[in-house]
């Protein structure tokens, strides 16, 4: 019997040269997964886990009691699993893996019945090599059969240029703080879910990730959307029953990996398809402390003057991000701006990188000095996009901008 990453790498190679299934020798579970990836959580079992010699340390590492044990079998809950990655992390047997997306992304992609356009996390930076660039990477996506690539850090400069002007608007004194809503959905699912008395503080906007899909289909509505990223609990987050919709599918950087090899495809080899459209300000989301600076900037160029600016604190970690949590329900509250990422390091510490966390953020951080521009108030194409979107005044992107808010109180 082959295992779940033979079968997945065999089927790979067929469906990338001739998208055919492989049938023979496969366990029926592990081919639904393959295919069927929505239905299960982005975390998956590989091998049935009966007994444990790690007393379940699995189940132990979940703050959102995902992993349930019936009738001496664990299960993943798929609608309690945000994807965190913690307990594969945990599981000392080895018998947790990535939910994978990428027959039904392949399958859709060669059908051409609709165009479809791959949006890229900030973390992208150096992930496929120092000599993949994002104009190289655009032409390589386009090489496996998508129609584009659209940049989310430029939608990370939007959502930045919202939540400082909830920031200007709503942080009057030292007692008032606010939690950014923009970036990782394990810290968001922690505020909903646990600690939903201080969803009040939550600005209610949407990801990067959802801001850009939604975008898309609103200028392209026949679209099909996929998101690459080193997260797994984006997954989760793009099937959400309030914003569901918006990206249809969810690769991490290693899937993506693994489609280039399969098909053969070496970004670093090919032309430049090259279109600069973020600021610094989006770029360097990917990385804890990037999301903080994007907002604290961008207030101070809104407010050069203004009194109160931005005092951030920011948490690294599923458990650090929980004991902050702690900290503010229990008043110890030294700051205010709040930025949580689950992962260490940021985005670029998640799950499914290519690089160390390390390597990674001196790539986004090279990257973000590149930028011709230094927030989204210095950037036309965040102006042109809000134009687009029918945004005529700072009011209407405020209390109008549908696209960009969630109802955050819905769990």
């Amino acid at each position: 019997m082959k295992t779940f990453h033979e079968l997945y790498l065999e089927i790979l190679k067929q469906e990338a040269k001739e998208g055919r299934h492989l049938i023979e020798d496969y366990n029926p579970y592990h081919m639904d997964c393959l295919l069927h990836p929505e239905k299960y959580a982005p975390v998956i079992h590989t091998e049935e886990c009966e007994e444990c010699a790690y007393e379940r340390a699995c189940a132990a590492s979940c703050i959102f009691d995902a992993i349930e044990e019936r009738e001496g079998k664990i299960r993943i809950n798929p609608d309690r699993c945000t994807g965190c990655g913690e307990c594969v992390d945990a599981c000392r047997l080895e018998r947790l893996a990535a939910n994978k997306d990428v027959l039904p992304v392949l399958r859709t992609v060669r059908e051409q019945k609709r165009d479809v356009y791959v949006l890229t996390a900030p973390a992208f930076a150096g992930q496929f090599g120092p000599q993949a660039t994002p104009g190289r990477l655009r032409s390589a996506f386009k090489a496996v059969g998508f129609k584009g690539m659209v940049e989310v850090a430029v939608f990370a400069d939007i959502l930045t240029l919202k939540e400082a002007l909830e920031f200007d608007r709503h942080v009057k004194s030292d007692a008032d703080f606010q939690l950014t809503s923009c970036c990782c959905p394990v810290w968001i699912a922690m505020i909903r879910n646990i600690y939903g008395e201080l969803v009040p503080h939550l600005p209610g906007a949407v990801s990067p990730m959802i801001a850009a899909g939604r975008v898309v289909k609103k200028l392209y509505p026949e679209a099909v959307t996929v998101f690459i990223g080193p997260c797994m609990a984006k997954k989760k987050e793009a099937r959400e029953p309030d914003i569901a919709g918006a990206v249809d599918y969810v690769l991490t950087f290693q899937e993506v990996k693994e489609i280039f090899e399969a098909a053969g495809i070496r970004p670093e080899e090919l032309t430049e398809d090259g279109k600069e459209h973020s600021s610094r300000a989006g770029r360097i989301y990917a990385h804890t402390g990037g999301v903080s600076e994007a907002v604290k900037r961008t207030v101070e160029q809104l407010h050069p003057d203004r009194g109160i600016t931005v005092r951030a604190c920011q948490a690294d970690g599923v458990k650090a991000c929980r004991e902050l949590i702690e900290r503010i329900t229990a008043g110890d509250i030294s700051a205010n701006f709040y930025e949580g990422m689950a992962c260490e390091g940021g985005c670029v510490g998640g799950p499914k990188a290519i690089l160390g966390r390390e390597e990674g953020r001196e790539a986004v951080e090279q990257y973000g000095d590149g930028a011709l521009y230094r927030t989204p108030l210095e950037n036309p194409y965040v102006m042109e996009l809000l134009a687009r979107l029918d945004f005529g005044s700072v009011e209407e992107f405020l209390e109008k901008s549908d696209i960009l808010t969630r109802d955050l109180t819905a769990v």
